[in-house]
């Protein structure tokens, strides 16, 4: 396709570092995207997340086309211009949210019936909808409407899970437009089992996506389990187009999956745990709400070029979090989004370096046991 592509620059085990190109932008992988659900990644400017090394971000089909609708946003030039973002958007098609946040969900094989969270209106969802919406959003990278298997089930719900999604696959690229460079991904489901993953990327591998992401994962199925699943998944994939694993965000999980060949990730957990007191170091999570840091006046993180990280004391961000100020929310994001894109930027470099194995245990050994849980 012209104006997309994915070039794989240098390779370490099944890990890989190299360049999706988009029209409006390369995006450096591994990458992390930020999320902006609603458009806009909470409590940051556009260009305070551009600052911290962020070259893609990610908005929502389900969030916008209820508030403040997709006709809207494309009357008033897309989704780059109204959240004054630049670089390339990939939006999520909404097939998650519809299964976590709707209410009254009504699942068929047209789509979903789904009364909206926020004031009950009742709405359609279907491939065919979930294309257009991203369409007029103007989104570089587009996802296939899919349902995301919930966990736990059982593998006959599984199956008919995936093969519905699959289903819902074939639609989506059938109304899917590849105007103006933009892309689209296929999602493989088929929740912890594996052949069903496998059947499900072999039928999204003849249906042909310009990339794959790997979906219904971080859903409380435990790391050592979604390791597993990308063990029997990944190698299904195409080696030359990327790979994207949604929703998955710890650091641990991040450079597992870097080390099974994943490119591409997002999550909340950085700017949700931004908003909550919580900010990622190497050493571990801070909870900035615990007294211990009262009167600490060491910044976060003294050797970081992000600001936030470096210019203000513990102690002023325990007293921001504990007075509530609003202030708290935005040095603890920007912190945490500048922390997992200097992540980023250390496991391509590895990755390069051939060094991954050792990055790896050296991160692991510093962040210790408690890496996955906030700060007690």
């Amino acid at each position: 396709m012209s104006g997309f592509g994915f070039d794989i620059a240098a390779t370490d085990g099944a890990a890989r570092t190299g360049v999706i190109t988009t029209l409006r932008g390369e995006i450096a992988t591994p990458a992390f995207m930020p999320v902006g659900t609603g458009a806009t990644v909470k409590a940051m400017l556009p260009e305070m997340v551009a600052a911290t090394g962020a070259d893609v971000v990610l908005g929502n089909t389900y969030h916008l086309m209820l508030r403040p609708g997709a006709e809207r946003i494309a009357r008033l030039g897309g989704l780059h211009k109204f959240m004054n973002w630049p670089g390339p958007i990939l939006t999520d098609s909404g097939g998650f949210q519809v299964m976590s946040l709707a209410r009254l969900r009504k699942l068929s094989e047209e789509g979903v019936r789904f009364q909206s969270h926020i004031d009950g209106s009742e709405h359609m969802l279907t491939p065919e909808r979930a294309i257009e919406i991203q369409a007029l959003l103007g989104a570089d990278i587009t996802m296939a409407f899919d349902e995301c298997t919930p966990f736990p089930v059982t593998e006959d719900e599984a199956r008919a899970s995936m093969e519905l999604s699959m289903r819902w696959a074939e639609r989506s690229k059938a109304t899917f437009k590849p105007e103006g460079g933009r892309a689209l991904f296929g999602i493989v489901q088929g929740g912890i089992y594996p052949e069903l993953r496998q059947r499900s990327a072999d039928a999204l591998k003849e249906i042909d996506f310009d990339g794959y992401a790997v979906g219904g994962l971080a859903v409380g199925e435990g790391q050592e389990t979604m390791l597993g699943v990308l063990d029997e998944t990944v190698p299904a994939l195409p080696a030359d187009q990327p790979r994207y694993l949604m929703g998955v965000g710890k650091p641990g999980d991040i450079i597992g999956a870097v080390e099974r060949g994943i490119d591409m990730f997002d999550c909340v957990l950085p700017t949700r745990s931004g908003r909550n007191g919580q900010a990622f170091t190497r050493e571990g999570p801070l909870n900035l709400k615990n007294a211990r840091h009262a009167d600490d006046p060491r910044p976060i993180d003294e050797t970081s070029t992000c600001p936030a990280s470096r210019d203000y004391s513990r102690a002023y961000l325990h007293h921001l979090v504990k007075s509530g100020e609003i202030l708290a929310s935005v040095l603890l994001t920007w912190h945490n989004l500048a922390f997992y894109q200097t992540l980023m930027a250390e496991l391509r470099d590895a990755v390069r370096a051939g060094s991954l194995a050792e990055y790896t245990q050296q991160f692991n050994a510093l962040y210790g046991k408690g890496a996955n849980s906030c700060e007690e």
